[in-house]
């Protein structure tokens, strides 16, 4: 994808400042769109100059051979991670267009060290 041809974020207007990094791939996995906080969030990593590239070469082994069975088996993977002292929930899901598969997207945002529960079954109420 030649640069000229790189929108910086066609998703609604909302999702471009939101405080979660938002990275959307295509099914062949180049990524299409980044937010503001993905930007950021990957800015060692190119940050915007990624928008056009292979998400796969952006993860080292064996992430890359785990996203790409993920995306191959269009399923979700939602974990943990702690790096540079945050703690971040991680969303890793297919997205469709039409009832069609239309790619992978990634949410990444951060969240505190501890969090209330609440068990909605079981009547607990904030």
């Amino acid at each position: 994808m030649a640069r000229a041809e790189r929108r910086r974020f066609m998703a609604p207007e909302w999702a471009k400042e939101w405080p979660v990094a938002i990275t959307i791939c295509n099914e062949k996995g180049i990524i299409l769109e980044m937010n503001n906080r993905a930007v950021e969030t990957f800015a060692d990593s190119g940050g915007e100059n990624l928008i056009g590239t292979d998400v796969l070469d952006c993860h080292p082994q064996p992430a890359r051979s785990k996203l790409k069975g993920l995306m191959d088996g269009r399923r979700t993977n939602v974990y943990t991670i702690e790096k540079a002292g945050r703690k971040k929930l991680i969303h890793q899901a297919p997205w469709y267009k039409d009832g069609r598969y239309a790619g992978f997207i990634e949410l990444s945002f951060e969240i505190p060290r501890s969090m209330p529960h609440f068990n909605r079954d079981a009547g607990q109420n904030p």
